[in-house]
């Protein structure tokens, strides 16, 4: 038998195993948790491309915006989700910046550039006014901000209410920034007491301005390499105190550019990502994508860079959001995403709507003006495949500006050729009255009109390079006008030639379609060696698009404004008759046989 004795000493060892096992049973308290760090949040909201959209407005239809995926567009629309944004977040860091493209894009930016410009009127931009509106943080240049000349340039960023950033813009004599490069915002991240974050914004323009408005900034600017220039500031933002490093820059994440390989990349964006240490985003435009959220890893960090594109126009706002935590005065980044809105999801905001309504009022009182009326209805629908008098109406008043300028002169005697592009598959001078919302509608960039002399072989060279632009279709295949073109080639980089006769046989590889080219209405071969003076837009002439032959010195160069040579043209006629200018002298053919 046991004894009494010994069983309450097992008793007692039962109880004290059962104490030192309690934590493990079911229904004890639990051990305390370790403290969770403290979490603050940061949201960065980005635009881009605007392109001087402000009210959601089609100026070359005189009607509201409207497009087969029914986007919108405007910064009006845009300050509607930042001021919901903003309301929600009330009390939390919020931060608006915008990637560039803001004064160059549609008649009523070109109203107060060249009609009323602001530079001589002293009159507010209408974009500084709605950007002023929606209180943005900074900007940065864009490669049309360029567009009009540095003193309107200069005059636009004196009436912002906030900071214009352009780093890689460096003054050609000293070398240093022409623009701000960066600036350090210090915000709070919450209410009363909460600590303070510091967020660096680099700025960084594109480098094509060099080519693009080289008549602009040649001698005044010169643009450095984009990834060159964030790694020169970022670790300088970071010495002096930035939490984190955010980048709005102007330059698509491709890695590719539209020129030769002369000057910096045009869209380096991931590479500026993954080469560049200590970046945490990168909000980037210029080539007008839909990018919602894209990560790039850092190759010598291993850290992950947010990156993100609001398409163009302000039909998307992108928004970043940041998860931080602190510890021993360090920030530390634990959480980021981001995503695109679609502006087509709220109203307009009536207190930008007040702001520009004068200016776009006046506006669209401009472009309604009657300039002409045409004979029949012109449409720039199939200027892409087939020759069609709109497009030769842009070549007849350049060919014949040229021409008269010429007279008399040293080229004088040489035969004169033209180049225009497709540039709106929906333009339409309609039967009629024809207006100056019609011609700008046609040619809807602000280009100048220069000339230069191409040899015979050249522009056989130009035009092959230009036949790129077509898919290969053999002799046979089924042809739709919708997927003629690569999809990789944009419309305003095919041009057509007058003044030349040519067939481009697209059952031919790339560089051997030009297969007939004679003289205009003969039968006669043209010869390598021959001249001619070729009428050609200043952007293609500084070598947009990188076709061959073409960046020489000009034998003309009158600083005309081609969109308004046309309205010119126009009214000095009075009537567009297409049997004035109309020549078909290009074809699309497959071994001989035309196309069309």
């Amino acid at each position: 038998m046991t004894s009494s004795s010994g069983a309450s000493r097992r008793q007692v060892l039962a109880v004290a195993a059962a104490a030192a096992t309690a934590p493990l049973l079911a229904g004890a308290p639990a051990e305390a948790k370790p403290k969770q760090p403290k979490t603050w949040d940061l949201t960065i909201l980005g635009t881009s491309d605007t392109h001087g959209n402000v009210y959601n407005w089609d100026y070359y239809k005189d009607a509201e915006f409207d497009d087969s995926k029914h986007n919108d567009v405007g910064v009006a629309k845009l300050a509607t989700l930042v001021n919901q944004i903003r309301a929600q977040r009330k009390g939390r860091a919020t931060l608006v910046l915008d990637a560039g493209d803001t004064i160059q894009g549609t008649p009523l930016a070109t109203y107060y550039a060249k009609q009323e410009p602001i530079t001589s009127t002293g009159e507010t931009h209408p974009m500084a006014r709605a950007m002023n509106i929606l209180k943005y943080d900074a900007v940065t240049l864009g490669n049309h901000e360029f567009n009009y000349g540095l003193p309107l340039l200069a005059t636009w960023i004196e009436q912002l209410g906030f900071p214009a950033l352009a780093a890689n813009a460096l003054n050609a004599k000293t070398g240093k920034p022409a623009f701000l490069p960066y600036v350090i915002k210090e915000v709070k991240l919450g209410g009363h007491g909460a600590p303070k974050l510091r967020v660096g914004i680099l700025g960084l323009t594109n480098p094509g301005v060099a080519i693009w408005d080289k008549g602009n900034v040649e001698g005044r600017l010169v643009f450095a390499d984009m990834v060159a220039t964030a790694a020169k500031w970022v670790p300088e933002m970071r010495r002096r105190g930035a939490d984190l490093v955010v980048i709005s820059a102007h330059g698509g994440d491709s890695g590719t550019s539209s020129y030769g390989p002369e000057l910096p990349n045009e869209n380096p964006t991931a590479l500026i990502a993954e080469q560049v240490p200590g970046i945490d985003a990168i909000l980037f435009g210029h080539a007008h994508n839909e990018v919602p959220e894209k990560f790039v890893t850092n190759l010598t960090t291993g850290e992950r860079v947010l990156t993100s594109e609001p398409s163009k126009w302000g039909q998307r706002l992108t928004r970043m959001d940041f998860t931080l935590t602190r510890e021993k005065g360090r920030w530390t980044v634990t959480a980021k995403s981001a995503t695109t809105l679609n502006t087509n999801t709220v109203v307009e905001d009536p207190a930008v709507l007040a702001a520009v309504r004068g200016q776009h009022a006046k506006t669209v009182e401009y472009v309604n003006r009657v300039v002409a009326r045409s004979s029949v209805e012109l449409s720039a629908a199939e200027s892409r495949y087939r020759d069609t008098p709109i497009l030769d109406f842009i070549n007849h008043v350049q060919t014949e500006v040229v021409t008269e300028a010429l007279a008399g002169g040293e080229y004088a005697g040489l035969p004169v050729l033209s180049i225009a592009a497709p540039f709106s598959r929906t333009a339409v001078f309609p039967q009629g009255d024809v207006r100056i919302r019609d011609v700008a509608g046609l040619y809807v960039y602000d280009n100048t009109l220069e000339a230069v002399v191409l040899t015979g072989a050249e522009v056989k060279a130009y035009l092959e390079y230009s036949a790129k632009y077509f898919v290969t279709l053999p002799a046979g295949a089924p042809v739709n006008p919708e997927t003629i073109s690569d999809p990789a080639v944009p419309d305003y980089n095919y041009d057509v030639f007058s003044g030349v006769d040519y067939d481009v046989d697209i059952a031919q590889p790339v560089g051997q379609r030009i297969t007939r080219l004679v003289l205009a209405g003969t039968d006669t071969p043209v010869a390598a060696d021959a001249r001619f003076v070729v009428a050609v837009n200043n952007y293609r002439r500084s070598g947009g698009g990188n076709f061959p032959g073409i960046v020489k010195t000009q034998v003309y160069n009158a600083q005309q404004e081609i969109r308004q040579l046309l309205i010119d043209w126009a009214q000095a006629k009075g009537v567009i008759d297409p049997a004035d200018f109309f020549v078909p002298n290009w074809k699309l053919v497959r071994d001989g046989v035309p196309v069309f």
